[in-house]
């Protein structure tokens, strides 16, 4: 497909952009469109001023005059593909590769056999590249899997990146094309780095017929730039780049590498850009196309480099420029990308690598010195933790110069790849679930603040469209009280009175429309909608107000998943840094079956250091300890978590659970389960759709849940709509949940709202309304609405519980993730204070199990005979 014709650019409009380049200026998507026609004089101003961003990035990272590349070498998994881009002669069909005598996928025995002679010519990246889920489109591939004992091609991506650490010690960069959020959890356990090529984000070129991308599903631009999004959520040291001369007009070009910065600046997790030019091969829909020019490869390198800044790598591919090396060094490129002494380039098979002596003369013409990197870039080797996973830190460090983050000059020897040492050794502020309410935190955010959750700048930009006011500078802060633009009227409109008949008539039957209007509701229309529903709730549960004798157990907090409303995490080295030892977890739970307790509700930060296994530890050594108390434990990101580490799919790893003891799991993580919110809420936490496949197939096997909804931050009342339609629907498809539980937002500590994006946490009409409407909504699929003591304090509590919800949660003994937000409620409450609760709303109490069953009597005495006496009761042990 040819571009369409598009004007030059008036030497008028080359000037002013090639002015404003010069000055350092930042330029738009039509000034870098222009400057991608520069050519002659004009490409040698613009390729001046590449440089000198490029050079102010070398000299700020410490390697002035310095230009990498990777010795590696190729390994070409599969060459079978679903997808059919035009251009393309890597891959190829099964019945070639029959003829040529191969089979589907490299067998193990040849990928070591390259990887070994790799090694022993002083390679140290192991190239991973493979078509995209060839599985789904021949059957051939997916026989070839199963045959071999593999689910999928990731599963076996991961197996032989394992075998190629442990066997040979190079470092795997993984190509492996469309990756989802789960993936990146499973794959970066083994892996250096990985990649993908962005190509284009011309959406034409992969709709529309006679495109190089049409028929190709994993090419949609959409698609693509999800993957680039869920490897900086991932903390995945990451490759992209584009591929010029395909048929995209110099501003879709341009709209590309504004797509690539926007990733950039949301997650600095692209470690290179690669501007790669296309070249016709023989025997593809594309042999006809004209080779992009040099020129234009020089100008977009130069370009990329202006947008991108000076501390991204831009690479140029080496066996691609017809020796006009200098010409692209001059355009800024500080990188060379992989160079293998013996594998050929197999998706540019006809173009050979230079001689890495060759390449070095070139540069030093240039005025640099080339030096070996690894295929993780040298900044994220130095930057460490959470951008190399643990299981993989070692192999890095045996190959990279502790200072510079360079390859050392040392041939690659296998290690283990295996569980990090100390995981479970207790350490750090272990008291911190006492110590939290008499001595609080040490500081009110972490030292990394600017630098862990991303691009605030960025993040206010994302929020500020999802309020739909562009010209806020944040959400507006929520005054502490109902929202009204003057006093509350007294008299109801006809579309609210229309809405409150219909859910006194009939819940069920409130359209989009009416729930979204009663959850706006205030004043008149509120007091009648909580009252609406706290009749819904007397007739479908009764007045007993119920609660559960629980004891939290948070064993670690330390996590590198960077949520932005979360006061919690630490890092490691942080002074409230803390994790538990199985024991301490053990004597925990042992403490509150002596105090009357029925469950333990265990959760904690996503540490590198845990094993995907130690979920099972705890449960079973907890359930060893006490074999009568119910284990209520693990979030869906643990469960994630987990799965990923073992590499075992989340049914086999909550199978394995169960047996370990999990009795249920609570439905935290699920904040707003909208990914338009979630990517604001956080970093890296699992996407909405990985949520729902955690709590389905929790409930599949038996393992029931709780359901929550977080609120009062940046959302708005039509997230909180989607998320109870959404639980309504899972409900009645599972039945499932035990309770679903608001969890309003505390924002005095939460990174979001310090950096001055999240509004302070709901009002208390907010706090009515969404009780009020999580009855009428869950009606009659879910009967069970819990309200938080820990956050609303007594009097919240008990007006929650006048507005429809007939749960106060549990005692829970210690609590250290609201605490460490800036809830000033306290840490637990005795059975007399939750009958006290109740008893403010004008109703009875009654305990309960985890899933609202009967409570033993000999549990009920042992209760009664410990409450209000459990601080000195539950000692802090194992100090």
């Amino acid at each position: 497909m040819k571009p369409p014709p598009v004007p030059a650019p008036t030497a008028n409009a080359m000037r002013r952009a090639l002015k404003r380049a010069r000055d350092g200026v930042a330029l738009d998507v039509s000034e870098a469109a222009v400057l991608l026609r520069a050519r002659g004089a004009d490409l040698t101003d613009l390729s001046a001023s590449a440089a000198r961003v490029r050079d102010a990035g070398l000299a700020a990272a410490g390697r002035p005059g310095v230009i990498t590349y990777s010795r590696s070498v190729f390994l070409p998994l599969t060459r079978l593909c679903r997808d059919r881009c035009h251009y393309c002669t890597f891959v190829t069909v099964p019945g070639k590769l029959r003829r040529e005598g191969h089979g589907m996928f490299m067998s193990p025995d040849e990928v070591l056999d390259i990887a070994r002679r790799g090694a022993a010519l002083g390679c140290k990246e192991a190239l991973f590249t493979l078509g995209d889920r060839p599985e789904d489109r021949w059957p051939e591939a997916r026989e070839w899997l199963e045959a071999h004992g593999y689910d999928d091609t990731q599963a076996y991506v991961r197996a032989m990146a394992v075998r190629v650490l442990e066997e040979t010690g190079l470092l795997p960069h993984l190509n492996p094309g469309v990756v989802t959020w789960a993936g990146f959890q499973r794959l970066k356990p083994v892996a250096a780095s990985m990649g993908m090529m962005l190509e284009t984000t011309a959406e034409r070129l992969w709709s529309e017929p006679g495109g190089p991308h049409h028929g190709s599903p994993d090419k949609e631009p959409a698609v693509r730039l999800r993957v680039l999004e869920d490897a900086g959520r991932s903390s995945v040291p990451f490759t992209s780049g584009l591929l010029i001369g395909i048929g995209e007009t110099p501003e879709e070009r341009a709209e590309s590498l504004f797509a690539l910065r926007r990733v950039q600046r949301a997650y600095q997790g692209l470690q290179e850009v690669i501007v790669q030019n296309f070249r016709a091969k023989p025997d593809t829909a594309m042999r006809g196309m004209p080779d992009a020019e040099l020129d234009d490869l020089a100008a977009t390198v130069a370009v990329t480099r202006l947008i991108l800044g000076p501390a991204i790598g831009v690479q140029a591919p080496p066996n691609l420029v017809d020796a006009e090396y200098g010409k692209l060094i001059a355009a800024g490129i500080d990188d060379w990308g992989g160079v293998s002494p013996l594998t050929p380039d197999h998706v540019n098979p006809e173009r050979p690598w230079p001689q890495v002596d060759e390449l070095a003369a070139r540069s030093a013409e240039a005025g640099f010195e080339l030096r070996e990197r690894l295929a993780v870039y040298p900044e994220f080797v130095l930057r460490g933790e959470p951008w190399l996973d643990p299981r993989v830190l070692p192999h890095v460090s045996a190959l990279a110069d502790p200072e510079t983050g360079l390859a050392r000059d040392v041939t690659p020897r296998g290690l283990p790849w295996q569980e990090p040492d100390g995981g479970f050794a207790a350490s750090g502020r272990t008291d911190l679930h006492r110590t939290i309410d008499t001595e609080g935190r040490t500081g009110d955010r972490r030292a990394d603040f600017d630098a862990v959750y991303g691009d605030w700048e960025a993040l206010r930009e994302t929020a500020r469209e999802l309020s739909g006011d562009p010209a806020a500078s944040s959400p507006a802060p929520a005054p502490d009280g109902p929202v009204s633009d003057g006093p509350a009227p007294d008299r109801l409109d006809s579309e609210i009175r229309a809405a409150l008949a219909r859910a006194a008539d009939d819940p069920t039957r409130l359209t989009d429309a009416q729930a979204l209007a009663l959850l706006h509701a205030e004043g008149p229309a509120l007091d009648a909608l909580c009252g609406i529903a706290d009749d819904l709730r007397r007739a479908t549960v009764g007045d007993d107000v119920t609660y559960v004798v629980t004891r939290n157990i948070n064993f670690t907090n330390v996590c590198y998943t960077g949520c932005r409303f979360c006061a919690f995490a630490q890092r490691r080295t942080d002074a409230d840094a803390y994790t538990l030892s199985v024991e301490q977890v053990a004597d925990r739970a042992q403490q509150a079956w002596d105090v009357g307790a029925v469950e333990v509700c265990m959760q904690g930060g996503i540490h590198p250091d845990l094993p995907g296994t130690a979920y099972f530890d705890i449960a079973r050594a907890v359930k060893e300890r006490v074999p009568g108390i119910h284990v209520h434990a693990f979030s869906p990101m643990e469960v994630m978590n987990g799965a990923a580490r073992t590499g075992l799919s989340v049914r086999d790893w909550l199978t394995a659970a169960k047996e370990a003891g999990l009795g249920s799991i609570p439905g935290t993580a699920a904040e707003i389960l909208d990914d338009e919110v979630r990517w604001i809420l956080t970093k890296g936490k699992l996407p909405a759709a990985d949520w729902i496949e955690v709590v389905t197939t929790a409930h599949d096997l038996g393992l029931r849940s709780s359901s929550t909804m977080m609120y009062g931050h940046v959302d708005q009342p039509r997230h909180w709509l989607g998320h109870l339609r959404l639980l309504a629907e899972l409900q009645q498809r599972t039945g499932g949940f035990t309770e679903f539980v608001t969890l309003p937002f505390i924002h005095t500590n939460a990174p979001v709202y310090l950096a001055g994006i999240a509004r302070p946490g709901p009002t208390m009409r907010d706090n009515r309304a969404v009780t009020a409407m999580a009855r009428l909504l869950l009606h009659p699929h879910l009967t069970n609405i819990q309200t938080s003591w820990v956050k609303l304090g007594a009097d919240g509590a008990a007006q929650m519980l006048r507005s429809g919800a007939n749960d106060l949660g549990g005692t829970l003994m210690e609590e250290t993730i609201s605490r460490m937000a800036g809830s000033s409620y306290g840490s637990y409450r005795s059975v007399k204070d939750l009958v006290a609760i109740a008893a403010a709303a004008g109703r009875p109490a009654r305990p309960r199990t985890t899933t609202y069953g009967e409570v033993p009597e000999e549990r009920l005495r042992a209760a009664e005979a410990a409450d209000g006496r459990l601080p000195e009761l539950l000692p802090v042990l194992g100090q």
